[in-house]
């Protein structure tokens, strides 16, 4: 990465230095007849840089890979390079040619985005088959190991892969329900730790773990190459909600609660207005060919209208295009006696529905029939990014907890949607709604956004 990075600066910098200045190679100060080398003020930059990079610890092997961390530091030194630039300037009253400037910023950024995406790409495929990762071995409770064991293994790009455990009632051997080798209690780590090779201690509970005996552990470790890791008692936290912060050796976690108002609503309003508007005008050909598809393949309506839940468990009526027959909803009841997707018991999901019609099941496939509802979104009863609005139907089935889903609008597209579709279960749809509900953004609703793309065109889990 180091080296990617250099070669992305020298470049953006001197390929923009080149094509707008030619190959001039002198510029005149305003205080003196002092000219100084383009090509000097091209390598400072680079350094500079390059340097910036380094102090904010842009590949630091726990930023890279997993998050946007990475890509926010390196926007941020990268633009406080260009702030010290333009200062520098200004005091030593050097003329710069604005358009050097204003040219290889940017573009620099974006070229050094892209150059760590496609490092992420490499590293993720990587740590799947196990590489690049830290050796983990668990310790605390056996409750609390399989929970996060399970939690890691959803997320391998994060690079942890767990090798072994310690549980505090000292069980050995593989645990109930797992993978996970328990290589007996707490006092065992040490050998748990020679015998898989361990470089990472992550501890899931600390029960049965006082702060003196926590403490101890932490001595133990090799300096340097083993690595001490406290999961709190937090699942499905955004990292921007968390905030740590020292009070007499404690290393106290802040929680911000999520809001559902204000300038954050406001602006995700304007978005969907914005994006629902230019959508409709640039797909309008597309909306005209589906219809007139729909309308001459199979007797009935264009649209299908049904009542769904939105926010705060108001009704509205989505609008798709239609694509099952006319008499769908009369034959869902004894289809729904049939076999249903694997592992799902609340949702009506079936592979191979008999009720769609050929069109139907080729909108279904890329997602199409869904594009209307960007007339939902117009209006106000959903948003571009949001959980599953539901049917009534569902909703009595729901638990408690589940009911946060209606804390936001519903979305035309969401994490579960880019996460498997209707390949999830029930249980892994509600998680994943409700790590939104809790930890929404407009940069999260962006990338929800260019996942979706990707998720239609591979047409995984659409039926």
């Amino acid at each position: 990465m180091l080296v990617t990075d250099l070669l992305a600066l020298v470049w953006v910098v001197f390929g923009v230095q080149i094509a707008w200045l030619g190959f001039s190679s002198n510029l005149a100060t305003n205080t003196a007849d002092l000219r100084l080398s383009y090509f000097a003020i091209s390598v400072v930059v680079i350094v500079v840089w390059m340097a910036a990079l380094a102090l904010y610890d842009t590949r630091g092997a726990r930023v890279i890979g997993t998050g946007s961390a990475e890509y926010r530091l390196v926007a941020d030194s990268s633009v406080r390079v260009f702030g010290l630039l333009a200062i520098a300037a200004f005091l030593l009253h050097v003329d710069l040619a604005r358009g050097y400037v204003l040219i290889a910023f940017p573009v620099g950024i974006l070229v050094l985005l892209l150059s760590r995406w496609m490092w992420r790409q490499w590293l993720v495929a990587e740590r799947k088959h196990g590489g690049y990762s830290a050796r983990v071995l668990l310790v605390g409770s056996t409750a609390s190991v399989l929970h996060i064991g399970r939690e890691l293994a959803r997320a391998p790009e994060a690079g942890y892969r767990v090798v072994g455990a310690a549980v505090s009632n000292g069980t050995r051997g593989v645990l109930d329900g797992s993978t996970i080798e328990s290589f007996g209690g707490i006092d065992d780590v040490a050998s748990a730790l020679r015998l898989t090779g361990a470089d990472t201690v992550v501890i899931t509970s600390s029960d049965d773990l006082p702060p003196e005996r926590v403490r101890q552990l932490s001595w133990s470790l090799e300096p340097g190459r083993q690595h001490l890791v406290v999961a709190p008692s937090l699942t499905d936290i955004g990292g921007p909600r968390i905030h740590t912060r020292p009070v007499q050796g404690l290393p106290l976690i802040h929680v911000e609660t999520p809001t559902y108002s204000g300038r954050k609503l406001y602006t995700k309003r304007a978005f969907d207005l914005v994006g629902s508007a230019a959508l409709l005008i640039v797909l309008s050909p597309v909306l005209l060919v589906l219809a007139l598809l729909v309308k001459t393949s199979s007797p009935g309506p264009v649209f299908f209208r049904q009542e769904r839940v939105g926010l705060n468990g108001s009704t509205f009526r989505m609008i798709k295009f239609r694509s099952m027959v006319v008499d769908a909803e009369a034959r869902l009841q004894e289809l729904s006696t049939l076999d249903r997707a694997e592992g799902n018991t609340v949702l009506f999901k079936m592979k191979n529905d008999p009720r769609v019609t050929r069109i139907g099941a080729f909108m279904r496939r890329y997602s199409l029939d869904e594009v209307p509802q960007l007339f939902n979104v117009l209006v106000g009863d959903m948003s571009l990014v949001g959980p599953r609005p539901p049917l009534a139907r569902e909703v009595e089935r729901y638990d408690s907890h589940v009911h946060r889903r209606f804390l936001v609008k519903p979305g035309m597209t969401g994490l579960w949607q880019v996460s498997g579709r209707s390949d999830l279960s029930w249980e892994d749809s509600v998680r994943l709604d409700l790590y939104y509900v809790e930890n929404w953004s407009l940069i999260s609703d962006l990338v929800i956004l260019w996942r979706t793309v990707r998720a239609v065109t591979r047409k995984e889990g659409a039926y």
